[in-house]
Order: C-alpha cells, then sequence, then structure tokens
C-alpha cells in the first residue's frame, strides 16, 4: 500500500472517499489511543476504570445523583444490559446503590453512594490533568472553538440518525 490511507479492496473503508478515510481513521486512533490512556491513568491512580468513571459523571447530570439504568444507558450510550452489569458490579464496590423507583416499581435506578462521590472526587483532578496534557495542551482557543463545533454538528447528527434514544438533555 502507498499510504497509511490505503486499503485493500476487500475493506469496508474502501469505500470511503480519501478525505472520509483519512478522518475517520484519525478518529479510530484518537479515541482508541485515548480511552486505554484514561483507563490507565485511572485504575493507576484512582483504582476505577474508565467505565466506572464514565457511570460516575454520567450520575451527576442529574442533581440528586440518581437515574433510571435506561437514563443512564442513554446517557453514556451503551446497551442497557451493559448498564445494568455494571452497575451491579459498582454496587458491589460501594459506589453505588441500585433500587426500585419509588414512582414506577418496574424502573431499577442507580444512584451514587457518598463512596462513589468520594471517588470521582479523588479521580477528577488527575483525570483532567491527563485530559489537558494529551487532548488540549497543543490546540489555540481558535482550534479547540472549530473542534466543539465540529464534533457538536457530529454528535448532532449522532443523535437524529441513531438508534439510542435521545438524551433528555438534548432537545
Amino acid at each position: 500500500m502507498s499510504s497509511e490511507f490505503d486499503v485493500p479492496p476487500e475493506s469496508p473503508f474502501a469505500l470511503l472517499s480519501s478525505p472520509e478515510k483519512r478522518a475517520w481513521f484519525a478518529y479510530m486512533k484518537l479515541q482508541l489511543r485515548l480511552r486505554y490512556e484514561m483507563n490507565r491513568q485511572l485504575q493507576a491512580d484512582s483504582g476505577i476504570s474508565l467505565a466506572d468513571f464514565d457511570v460516575l459523571v454520567a450520575l451527576t447530570s442529574d442533581a440528586g445523583g440518581r437515574m433510571s439504568v435506561s437514563a443512564l444507558s442513554t446517557r453514556i450510550g451503551w446497551e442497557r444490559s451493559r448498564t445494568s452489569h455494571h452497575a451491579k458490579r459498582m454496587a458491589a464496590r460501594g459506589l453505588v446503590e441500585m433500587s426500585r423507583s419509588e414512582q414506577d416499581r418496574r424502573v431499577t435506578e442507580v444512584s451514587l453512594t457518598e463512596q462513589g462521590w468520594r471517588a470521582l472526587r479523588d479521580a477528577s483532578p488527575g483525570h483532567v490533568g491527563l485530559v489537558r496534557s494529551l487532548f488540549f495542551e497543543d490546540m489555540d482557543t481558535d482550534e479547540l472553538e472549530r473542534l466543539s463545533d465540529t464534533m457538536e454538528k457530529i454528535y448532532d447528527t449522532v443523535i437524529e440518525n441513531g438508534t439510542l434514544p435521545r438524551p433528555v438533555d438534548h432537545p
């Protein structure tokens, strides 16, 4: 292959234009590496996984730190069964509690425990430091604005055309 973006004709990526391939490969390389680095840092510094952190952060979007499993799944973009299983593992470690909703007994809610709040507070400074050093360090304000605009536009398209329900905070 003559360039990083040449792919064999059998590859599904052969159906993408050259600019599309470049953008998609850049995104895939970045998100896979970032998730690895964030997971490694969180586990080493705080003893929680990136998946744990994702759940803890998502729960803070509710003032009481409580969401139904379905709403939590939608918020973090996981299947409901994955969210439920992961929340059960986190509950066994004391980071969250799972209980039936008082409004609808068919609904399972996940809520942050004091230990979960503490884990999130303890993990956040190191996580933010890593994000700044890996993601923001070499960008100026104009680049950040353009990147934010582009990612928000893509997110809106995913929400519009994707299969998960629309998050409650995304009109």
